[in-house]
């Protein structure tokens, strides 16, 4: 079973998916509910999400502890699991990202999968750039890219 529900954020409505133990998607300006889902704020783990993007949003948070279950292929998950090792603040380019993964020449692939990436902000894909420090390919949108690297910038512990 899929249950969804929204949280308001400063980047727009947010779709929260979850099978009732992990979340499972994360979506920015997402207007299509998945057929079948089931709106249910009370579904695990979404009060704990909420209350961490809260906390991230006030710049008060730069990790998430939420279970998460993203559906993908055995490279999309490498590469979303080489996502949440880039620290809060920070970025780094595909090609870094397709060197961490031991794929140096898979940069585009690596392009791809980040693209595909169903959890964003806590899987942060936000966090990848251009080779030539220009922000590229985002699927919340480059403006929300730029807001939430802005965020984290400013927010950094001391």
């Amino acid at each position: 079973m899929t249950y969804h529900t929204h949280f308001d954020s400063p980047v727009g409505s947010l779709l929260l998916l979850s099978d009732g133990r992990a979340l499972t998607g994360l979506y920015m300006n997402e207007k299509i509910i998945p057929q079948g889902s089931v709106e249910n704020p009370d579904a695990a783990p979404f009060a704990t999400v909420k209350a961490q993007l809260k906390e991230y949003f006030a710049g008060e948070r730069t990790d998430f502890d939420v279970p998460l279950s993203p559906l993908g292929t055995t490279f999309q998950r490498v590469v979303w699991a080489h996502l949440r090792d880039i620290p809060y603040g920070s970025t780094i380019s595909y090609g870094e990202l397709a060197k961490r993964i031991r794929s140096p020449k898979a940069c585009r692939a690596v392009g791809l999968a980040n693209g595909k990436n169903p959890i964003s902000i806590i899987v942060p894909c936000h966090r990848v750039i251009g080779a030539n420090g220009k922000l590229t390919g985002y699927g919340g949108g480059i403006e929300n890219k730029r807001i939430l690297l802005d965020l984290e910038s400013r927010a950094l512990p001391l």
